[in-house]
């Protein structure tokens, strides 16, 4: 079966893309390599992330790509596989990943949506930014660490108090 991906230039999407392991905290374990690899990855195929929220075993985020390119998959493998390269090597490795000579940290596959209008946007923002609240890392959004949110709050886009109650709307998207 063909996978087929939005492939808009210029489009606006929301990202979940997971650990293989989901009981590992890598993530958070490394956060400084993750965002060396994001920031590599950025210098050599920009992009805009409007907003990101990094878990232990998970990542949303939500990017804007150049107005003559669509490729995001590029940049997601492009990451995966620099943040992989500098890790020890400890996982669990199928005979699968190899033969392909692919390391067992990341799922192979990640979610993708391609916003519609300043409605989804806000919708998918508000998700991503709850999201550590929902899985019980803490109890308000301005106390998880890892998150994007910390730096809409200082531009005045959401209050420092947002969150304290879950959002109405949350239902979009889902952990896969």
């Amino acid at each position: 079966m063909q996978y087929r991906r939005s492939s808009i230039e210029g489009g606006t999407y929301f990202f979940t893309v997971n650990l293989n392991d989901r009981n590992q905290k890598l993530l958070v374990e490394n956060i400084q390599l993750l965002r060396n690899s994001f920031q590599h990855i950025k210098n050599k195929f920009p992009f805009y992330i409007n907003g990101i929220v990094i878990l232990p075993d998970h990542i949303h985020s939500i990017w804007t790509l150049p107005d003559n390119d669509s490729e995001y998959s590029k940049r997601w493998r492009l990451i995966k596989s620099h943040f992989s390269k500098h890790l020890p090597k400890s996982e669990q490795i199928n005979s699968s990943r190899n033969n392909k000579g692919e390391r067992g940290i990341w799922q192979r596959r990640f979610w993708e949506h391609q916003i519609r209008d300043e409605e989804d946007y806000r919708k998918h923002m508000d998700y991503m930014y709850f999201n550590p609240v929902k899985h019980g890392y803490v109890c308000n959004v301005i106390d998880w660490p890892f998150s994007s949110f910390h730096k809409d709050v200082e531009a005045g886009i959401y209050s420092k108090n947002w969150g304290l109650r879950e959002p109405s709307e949350l239902e979009v998207g889902e952990d896969i």
